[in-house]
């Protein structure tokens, strides 16, 4: 019962208070996308369900982002795929977009910088700032991110 809750109130945000209303599945109603066609959902049901549900998240999705299969934000993550013009702040930096593979999980108050991507299966601790790509099946932590150790030396 308390996923309705919060499945009801992003519906009056999204649908009646009109407030992140140009997304076409149901965000979070703290969350914030700015320009929302930008973003690319590849697919999943636990992508957009992690969207629903994860509050206080941001998208800066002017150059793009990609979402892959199974991604899972907690609250807090920033994506931002923008920069600007050092002489003219109001001026965007063209660059590449932001792209997350599939399965990688982003820890609370994450924050993802313009044109990296994020390999598959990839885990993003808590408060990291990842300012470069990073590979595959690797957990990276801290600011700025690095390669803390890949998954395959896990001992369950």
């Amino acid at each position: 019962m308390k996923n309705a809750g919060v499945l009801l109130l992003n519906l009056i945000f999204q649908k009646i208070l009109r407030i992140n209303s140009k997304i076409k599945y149901s965000i979070n109603f703290t969350s914030q996308i700015s320009s929302p066609e930008r973003l690319i959902v590849k697919g999943g049901e636990k992508t957009i369900e992690s969207l629903r549900f994860s509050g206080n998240c941001y998208f800066s999705a002017f150059n793009g982002i990609e979402l892959g299969y199974n991604v899972l934000f907690a609250p807090g993550v920033k994506i931002i795929s923008v920069n600007h013009n050092f002489n003219e702040n109001r001026k965007p930096v063209k660059c590449n977009p932001v792209v997350i593979g599939d399965n990688v999980w982003i820890g609370t108050g994450a924050i993802i910088l313009p044109g990296v991507k994020i390999g598959n299966s990839t885990i993003i601790g808590a408060g990291s700032v990842v300012t470069k790509s990073m590979p595959e099946n690797s957990i990276v932590a801290g600011n700025p991110a690095k390669i803390i150790r890949g998954l395959c030396e896990i001992k369950l």
